[in-house]
Order: C-alpha cells, then structure tokens, then sequence
C-alpha cells in the first residue's frame, strides 16, 4: 500500500515523499483512514512504528477545511507526557506540513510563562502541551477551547504512570463534547481500558504489535552482575566494543545519571547526562550534541528520554533495571528505529532478579543470558517467583521484598537495595544511585 491510498491531500503526499516515506507502516495504515473518517480511536503499536504520523497527518488534513467557529483557540489539541516528546510531534508537524500555512505551538512545563502567553494571544490550529502547563494556563482564563475538534492522548499510559491521568480528565471535560479523540498507548488493557471507555465514543480498536511481540529488529541480552562494581566492570566493556556507535545508558536516578556520566567522561567516552533536573536548554543542547556525533553515551532516566528519537543509536544500556515493566520496553525501543537493527543490553544485579522476572512475564519471552569471558558472574540465577516479585520457593519473603498490593512496596525494597549497598562502599561511594526514581 501507498500513501496515495490512504486518502490524503496531495500538499501532504508531497511532504511525505520530501521527508523520504514511501510506504505507510501498519499502524499508519489501519489508523489514518479511520481518523480521517472522523471515528474516535484507540490504538497500540510498538515504539518506532510510525505512531505520530498516524495522527499528524490525518490531524493536518483535518485542518485544510476552514473552521465552522471563529476564534482563537486550538482546532488540535495534542497531550504529551513530556516535554521532548512534545517537540517530536511539533517537529513531525513542521515536517508534514511544510506546504501548509499551520500555526501551531507548544505549552510544556520548564519553560518561561512569557513566550506562551504571548503564543495563547494570538490564533493558533495545534497546540502540543503537556497536561500540568496546559491545566496552569487553563485554570488562568487563557485557554479558548471554542474551536476545538481533534483531541490526541499521545503515549496515555505513560501519562496515567506519571499521574497525570486526572489532568487529562479535567482538559478533556473542559473540551467540546462533539470533538473527535484518538488515544495511543503502549497497551489497551487496565486502566488505559477503563480512561478510554470515559474519554472515547464507539473507539475504533486497532492493536498493531502488543508488547508481548518481539522487538524483531532488536537483540536483546541479559548479563547477570554479582554487584556494583561488576556492573561497572561490564559497562566498561561494552562501551569499548568497537560495533557501539552511539548509545543511551539508562539509570534509576538523577543523581546516579550525573555520576555515571561523569565516571565515564574520566574514562574518555565522549559521554552527557540526560535527566529532569536539567533547564530545557540544556537537555536540548544535548540531545543536538548527540545528534551531531560529538556524544556517543547518553546517560538518561527514564522521564528524559521518553520520546527520545535519534536516528544511529546501535545500543541501549539498562544499568539500572526501571520499576515499571513497561519502561523497559519503551528503553529498548530507543534503538532499532526506522527499519535498523539495533542491540538492548541490561546488567541485573541480584537485587533486581525480581525485575527481570517482570520483564520476561510482560514481554512474554526469556531473554537470553550472555556471559563475557573473564566478567562471568559467581552468584547463581535463583528462579523467581511467578508473580515476579522477589519470593523464594517456600513462599516467604525475603527481607524488604514488597507485599503484594500494599502501595510502596517497591519503593522500600528498592530504598533497602541501595542501603545494602552503600553498606559494601566506602564513603566516596555511597550517595551514588541515592536520588529519586523519578527522571
């Protein structure tokens, strides 16, 4: 199937081959003409599949019809869970829609109130915002939602996990009940199911790769690390490997990321460190260093690097395993894009066996163990429990392992994880990997 198929306008058939697309993936295929046709929608894929063209596009041809009501506001309301993936999609927008007269703009968080006042002033068609900034300008009489047709829930499960699902729902009660509204998620099922069923009209399904579907272009690897220092000694290895172009090293914490890409610029990788803390400038700064070739590891948390898209990253490194399950696919998903072929590595410490046992459960597969020469591991696998939780064989818990069910469980085993080991460091080491989970 072609573009020409799928019922778009030739100004953006035109876009789509300047951008050098020749054929639509799946989910563009089974989503646009649905969105054209004005159905709400409700759709899956796998990250790197095309999912923002799936509603740009139809969105942009949405907006080559005059509006039926004057005004200001917004004709496309895109939310976004974070700031860099905001800036993907508005740049997915000046990309397809460079034959049109589209103005669009974007409201996130981290970012001067002046600017965006000014933007809210003046007619606008997209809008791409994060919920927080959006409900602030909202709760201050600056938004006109009069106009508004096409509402779009980019990644709605990352925004239900970051707790923002209540913001959303407040934005998209302040919205026209005729309005059109797509949602994409990395999964349908649990409380993604039950925010649809609240937000969406007759939703037309469509689940194009479910996480249990294999990452076909990405090999993924499991090293098992005794400790810390192993971990390291790991890492080092395979930041030398001469096949690792460019890569992002993941980690739990702000705090651990500024420490390990320090670690690794004194050990003469041209390494940066990705994370919340940091101005919006400077995560820009940075991302554009990469995309330059003058960083080769990216060390990022998770919140950071959520709709991160640079094209010749071969590797992704899990230092640190992610809490959520589902962070570990949308990690992996950082390389292998656009039809390449890319390598996910995670270093499991045995603290984080637990982890990898929700993982394997989610993903639906065993990922393979590798073991390098000289760096083996002296700790035995122990099987874990099938509930992925921690539990030994005779059903008891090991000390600190969470209750199921009880809120914070994780978090304390977690917070005993980096207690036992500071306890194994000196005290040059023992605030490393200290700050908060959150990027």
């Amino acid at each position: 199937m072609s573009f020409a198929e799928l019922n778009l306008d030739t100004s953006l058939l035109r876009a789509v081959e300047a951008c050098g697309f020749t054929a639509p993936t799946e989910i563009q295929r089974q989503a646009i003409p649905a969105a054209i046709e004005g159905r709400d929608l409700m759709a899956s894929a796998q990250t790197g599949t095309g999912k923002t063209a799936a509603f740009v596009l139809p969105a942009l041809q949405r907006l080559l019809q005059p509006s039926a009501v004057h005004g200001r506001g917004p004709r496309v309301l895109v939310l976004t869970p974070t700031r860099e993936l905001a800036q993907q999609v508005t740049g997915a927008i000046n990309d397809f829609g460079r034959q049109m007269r589209v103005r669009a703009g974007t409201i996130v968080g981290g970012e001067p109130y002046g600017p965006q006042m000014k933007l809210l002033d003046r007619p606008v068609d997209f809008l791409i915002a994060t919920p927080g900034r959006l409900l602030d300008h909202m709760s201050r009489g600056r938004i006109d939602f009069s106009r508004l047709e096409l509402l779009v829930l980019d990644e709605a499960d990352r925004m239900l996990d970051m707790g923002f699902i209540d913001d959303v729902e407040q934005i998209a009660a302040a919205a026209p009940a005729t309005r059109q509204t797509l949602l994409f998620s990395a999964t349908l099922e649990g409380d993604i199911q039950r925010v649809a069923q609240r937000l969406l009209r007759e939703p037309v399904r469509i689940q194009v790769a479910g996480v249990k579907v294999k990452h076909e272009s990405i090999e993924q690897r499991i090293h098992l690390a005794d400790d810390f220092k192993h971990k390291n000694a790991l890492l080092s290895h395979l930041l030398n490997d001469q096949e690792l172009s460019q890569c992002v090293v993941f980690t739990a914490t702000k705090k651990g990321a500024d420490e390990l890409a320090m670690q690794l610029e004194d050990q003469g990788h041209a390494a940066a460190a990705l994370h919340g803390d940091m101005h919006q400038k400077q995560r820009q700064r940075t991302v554009e260093r990469m995309k330059r070739g003058h960083v080769r590891v990216l060390v990022a948390t998770d919140v950071a690097a959520r709709g991160l898209d640079i094209k010749g990253i071969s590797h992704v490194i899990n230092f640190d395993l992610p809490m959520q399950a589902e962070d570990y696919v949308h990690r992996i998903g950082r390389t292998g894009r656009g039809g390449a072929s890319g390598i996910a590595v995670s270093l499991v410490g045995p603290q984080e066996r637990f982890l990898l046992g929700r993982i394997e459960k989610l993903t639906g597969q065993r990922l393979e163990r590798h073991v390098i020469a000289g760096l083996e591991p002296t700790r035995q696998e122990t099987r874990p429990h099938p509930a992925g939780s921690g539990f030994k064989k005779n059903g008891r818990r090991p000390n600190g392992a969470p209750r199921h069910g009880k809120p914070g469980g994780e978090k304390r085993f977690a917070d005993k994880h980096k207690w036992d080991q500071n306890k194994k460091k000196g005290p040059q080491q023992q605030q490393r990997h200290s700050g908060t989970r959150h990027g």
